[in-house]
C-alpha cells in the first residue's frame, strides 16, 4: 500500500535576552548548577513574575519576519503538567492569544522547489529546568538554571510532506532567528529544539492518520534519521493490520531507536486558566515600529544581495546566506580578497571543511577573515599556488602567523611566474623527454593532446621544487609542443 507522509513542527526557540522572561536572573549559559535561579524562578509563595519587554519585542521581529499577525493583546496561561524540574507544577504559556499570529516561511529545496510552509502561531512561554541523571549515584539531580528562560514556541501547520521538506524549514528557521539576533542557534546547548508530528494517511486520502510527536530533537541530522524511523515504524503497524496510539516519543540517534514516552495528552489535560498574576499584554503600533527598525538584512535579501553584488551562483549564495556569521566572514574575505567567486570557493571549502573536522563555529575559528581575505588575494595575483596556498591556511589556523605573506616567505612558497625562468625549465624538460614529445605532436586529437600535457606538469613542478606557475607551464608547454 502507498502511503502520504504528514508533518508538523513545533519548536522552542530560547530567546537570546540576558535575563529572564519572568525575572532578573541571567540566562548566561553553563553556570553551576542552580545558581542562577531565583524565588521567582523557583515559583516561591508570595511572588510575582514581571514581563520581560526584551522578550515581546524579540518575538514580534519574529513575527514580523515571518509576514505574521502580530497579537496587539497576548494573555498568558497557566499550563498543569508535572514534571521534576517544573517548580511550580505549571508552565507560564500563552494559549488562546498568542504574541503572533499565522505567518509563513519559504523553503528552497534540492530540487529546485519553493516549498511554502504556514506559521499556525508561536507564543512567548517559560522553560522547565533540567534533570540531570549523571554523576549523582543513581540519583537524578535538578538544575533550574534554565527554568524562567524565554522561549517563543513556534507550531507550523501540518504541511511537510518528507524528512527533506521538514529538515528544510528546519534550517530555514534556524537561519532565520540567528539573522534576526533573537537566539544563538546553539542547538547542542538546547538554545533551538524541535519536536516533530507525523501521521501516515493512505495515498490521496484527505483524513489525517493519528500522529505521535518525537521530542526535543536537537541535530538536523537526527531529525532527519528520527522521521524516517518513525515512517518506517508507522508503515510495519498499518500494514500489518495494527493502529498508530498517538503518544509523545524519545528517539536516540546513536541507536536509531525510539521508545514511547507517554500517551499523548489533549490540550484540556494541561487544564489551561489564565494566569491570574500577570495582566493582559496590549502591544501598539509605535511598539511594532520600533521592532520593525530593528530588522536587519534577512537570509532571502541577503542571498538576492550576494548573486547581485557578487556575481555568486545560486548554490554558493545559499550556502553563505544562511549563516549570518558565514555571511558576514564572507563577506570580510571578499573585501580583502580581489576575488569574490574565490573568496567564495575558500569559504565554502577549506574553511568550512576546517570548521567541520574540529567541530568549531565560525565565531570560534582561529582565523579571521581579513586573515583569509589576504591570502585569497595572493592566490588571484599568483603570488602563491592553489597547493602553497593550502599550506599558508594551516599555517595560519594554527596560529604560526598572523599574515599570509609571512608565511609564504618564510616557507619559500612563492610561485615562480618569471616567464624566462619557467621557460627555461620547459625546455629542459622537453629535452629529457624526447619520446612524449614525438607522441604528443602525432596525436591529432585535442582532447588527448591536453590530457598528455599533464604527463609533462609532474616533471615541472619538480624542476620548479613546487613554486612553478601551472598556468603558465602550461602556456609555454602548449607554445614550445605546437598544440
Amino acid at each position: 500500500m502507498q502511503w502520504d507522509i504528514v508533518i508538523g513542527l513545533e519548536i522552542h526557540v530560547q530567546l537570546a535576552t540576558k535575563t529572564k522572561i519572568f525575572s532578573g536572573s541571567s540566562t548566561a549559559f553553563g553556570a553551576g548548577p542552580n545558581t542562577q535561579a531565583s524565588a521567582i524562578d523557583l515559583a516561591m509563595p508570595g511572588t510575582l513574575p514581571v514581563p520581560n519587554e526584551q522578550a515581546f519585542r524579540y518575538a514580534v521581529m519574529f513575527g514580523l519576519a515571518v509576514d505574521a499577525e502580530i497579537g496587539r493583546r497576548s494573555v498568558f496561561d497557566h499550563k498543569n503538567y508535572f514534571y521534576p524540574d517544573l517548580p511550580r507544577g505549571s508552565q507560564i504559556t500563552q494559549m488562546d492569544h498568542p504574541i503572533v499570529g499565522p505567518g509563513f516561511v519559504d523553503v528552497d529545496l534540492a530540487d529546485g522547489r519553493r516549498k511554502r510552509v504556514r506559521i499556525h502561531h508561536a507564543h512567548l512561554e517559560e522553560d522547565a529546568g533540567k534533570s540531570l541523571h549523571e554523576d549523582y549515584h543513581g540519583m537524578t539531580g535538578i538544575d533550574l538554571n534554565r527554568a524562567g528562560t524565554p522561549l517563543i514556541e513556534v507550531v507550523t501547520e501540518p504541511d511537510m510532506t518528507s524528512a527533506e521538506e521538514a529538515v528544510g524549514f528546519a534550517r530555514k528557521l534556524h537561519s532565520l532567528v540567528t539573522s534576526l539576533g533573537i537566539c544563538d542557534g546553539d542547538m547542542s546547548q538546547g538554545s533551538l529544539r524541535f519536536d516533530v508530528n507525523i501521521s501516515l494517511k493512505p495515498k490521496g486520502s484527505d483524513t489525517l492518520g493519528t500522529r505521535t510527536e518525537t521530542k526535543n530533537l536537537n541535530s538536523f541530522r537526527y531529525m532527519e534519521q528520527a522521521i524516517a524511523h518513525e515512517v518506517e515504524r508507522q508503515m510495519d503497524i498499518l500494514e500489518d493490520g495494527g493502529q498508530v496510539v498517538q503518544e509523545t516519543r524519545l528517539y536516540n540517534g546513536e541507536r536509531d531507536e525510539s521508545r514511547s514516552m507517554r500517551t499523548k495528552e489533549e490540550a484540556n489535560d494541561y487544564r489551561y486558566f489564565p494566569c491570574p498574576d500577570l495582566l493582559p499584554v496590549v502591544i501598539d503600533e509605535a511598539f511594532i515600529q520600533s521592532a520593525r527598525d530593528l530588522l536587519p538584512e534577512l537570509p532571502d535579501d541577503r542571498k538576492a544581495r550576494f548573486k547581485e553584488q557578487y556575481g555568486l551562483n545560486d548554490y554558493d549564495a545559499g550556502l553563505l546566506s544562511a549563516d549570518a556569521r558565514l555571511a558576514a566572514f564572507f563577506e570580510e574575505t571578499a573585501k580583502h580578497g580581489q576575488d569574490a567567486k574565490l573568496a567564495a570557493n575558500w569559504v565554502l571549502g577549506e574553511f568550512s571543511a576546517w570548521l567541520n573536522a574540529e567541530d568549531k563555529t565560525v565565531s570560534e575559528a582561529p582565523i579571521t577573515g581579513l586573515q583569509l581575505g589576504q591570502l585569497v588575494a595572493r592566490i588571484a595575483d599568483n603570488t602563491v599556488s592553489s597547493s602553497g596556498a593550502k599550506k599558508v591556511f594551516e599555517a595560519l589556523w594554527n596560529g604560526d602567523s598572523d599574515n599570509a605573506d609571512a608565511v609564504i616567505e618564510s616557507q619559500g612558497l612563492k610561485q615562480v611566474s618569471d616567464t624566462g625562468a619557467l621557460e627555461k625549465m620547459v625546455d629542459d624538460v622537453l629535452a629529457e623527454m624526447p619520446d612524449q614529445v614525438a607522441q604528443y605532436q602525432q596525436e591529432q586529437d585535442p582532447k588527448k593532446q591536453k590530457k598528455m600535457l599533464g604527463g609533462f606538469m609532474g616533471p615541472l613542478m619538480k624542476a620548479s621544487k613546487g613554486q612553478g606557475n601551472p598556468k603558465l607551464f602550461n602556456e609555454i608547454l602548449v607554445r614550445k609542443l605546437g598544440g
